[in-house]
């Protein structure tokens, strides 16, 4: 038999996402887990941020963002980006973090993450908790080692982080692949 939790979000995980935004002088980091994709063709993501945020504040005035997918090796420096406010903390210095030009947007990427989003935004979606910015992907960024021969993003390699409750996890067993529930 299946319990009732009707307050508590059952789908999950989701992906960690590192935003930056701003610009090579002034930027922030934000740690989510609100994010996804919305089309294919063309690429468009969203992220969910509450209006609080230092960082609604600063995509609501650029209408820019990079979504960076952090891996394993930087749980802890994600979880900081996602506690602690940009108002009070440089996280790029405080984190020891690499800040690069991207190559559409003037909002920064992060080096360390092993993949790079950038996004301009094309809507802005209000809710009760939170606003969804809605944004095209105009370049995306990837470590070389994580390509595979075809030059497409092996996954099982990048051990991203994603998020569940209040637990940090990474997702790189690959136990099927598109089509196999059909062959």
């Amino acid at each position: 038999m299946k319990k009732n939790l009707s307050n508590q979000l059952g789908l999950q995980p989701n992906p960690v996402a590192m935003i930056s935004s701003g610009d090579m002088e002034k930027s922030n980091i934000a740690t989510i887990a609100w994010t996804g994709i919305i089309n294919s063709e063309p690429m468009l993501v969203y992220v969910s941020i509450r209006p609080s945020r230092f960082s609604n504040e600063i995509i609501t005035k650029t209408k820019e963002f990079v979504i960076n997918l952090p891996d394993e090796k930087l749980v802890k420096i994600a979880d900081f980006c996602g506690t602690k406010s940009g108002r009070e903390v440089n996280k790029f210095e405080v984190c020891n973090l690499t800040k690069r030009q991207s190559n559409k947007i003037k909002s920064p990427y992060i080096e360390e993450c092993p993949i790079n989003l950038e996004c301009k935004v094309i809507d802005i979606q209000k809710f009760a908790s939170h606003e969804m910015f809605i944004a095209e992907v105009v370049c995306t960024h990837c470590d070389d080692e994580l390509l595979n021969e075809n030059q497409e993003i092996d996954f099982a390699r990048a051990n991203l982080l994603t998020f569940a409750g209040k637990q940090y996890f990474v997702s790189n067993k690959e136990v099927g692949v598109r089509g196999c529930g059909v062959k």
